[in-house]
């Protein structure tokens, strides 16, 4: 089995955080193989940002990025760029909270998450990547959430006051993906 998913949206989002996490957690984890390639736009907050994370039972080739299995984006210009890259039959991630744009294809399963908006009834933008990552790993299973918490857990050591903002948005996203899979 092999998963081609790419988060796309823009810098300061998290987009980058998101996928490291998830590519982190499945390499130091599972006995899965995984790459992460980043692409960052010109400028770092507010340019374009996406990245690839490829886990696969076998070996992997180059992340070319033109067939993903998933697609999770943060913002309508990610949405109007990568769509024609997923696949007939794969799944799609928005950030409904400022994604409103209508989507014109009925071969993939779309998943609706307003992260931006749950991240500010929290108290802090900053972790909409965070309830993203719980939509995505709730909803497809592609690894063991406690093995991805593990994960934000350890990155976030040094910063432990942030922890129970992230733990409280990865279940989040977590409950949100899974009663969409349901």
């Amino acid at each position: 089995m092999e998963t081609n998913l790419c988060v796309a949206g823009f810098g300061g989002q998290g987009v980058m955080s998101l996928g490291k996490f998830l590519a982190d957690a499945t390499c130091n984890s599972t006995d899965k193989n995984v790459t992460f390639f980043p692409s960052y736009g010109a400028e770092q907050r507010g340019g374009t940002a996406n990245c690839f994370v490829v886990i696969s039972d076998d070996d992997i080739g180059a992340p070319l990025g033109d067939v993903m299995d998933d697609l999770i984006v943060m913002n309508g210009p990610s949405l109007n760029k990568f769509l024609p890259t997923l696949k007939k039959g794969g799944n799609l991630f928005i950030n409904s909270s400022i994604v409103p744009d209508a989507i014109d294809r009925d071969d993939v399963t779309l998943v609706k998450a307003p992260v931006t908006e749950l991240a500010l009834e929290m108290g802090n933008a900053k972790v909409l990547n965070v309830i993203m990552l719980g939509v995505y790993v709730g909803f497809t299973q592609v690894i063991d959430p406690a093995i991805v918490w593990e994960t934000i857990e350890h990155k976030l050591a040094s910063k432990p006051k942030l922890l129970p903002l992230n733990k409280l948005a990865f279940d989040k996203g977590l409950e949100l993906g899974k009663a969409q899979r349901a």
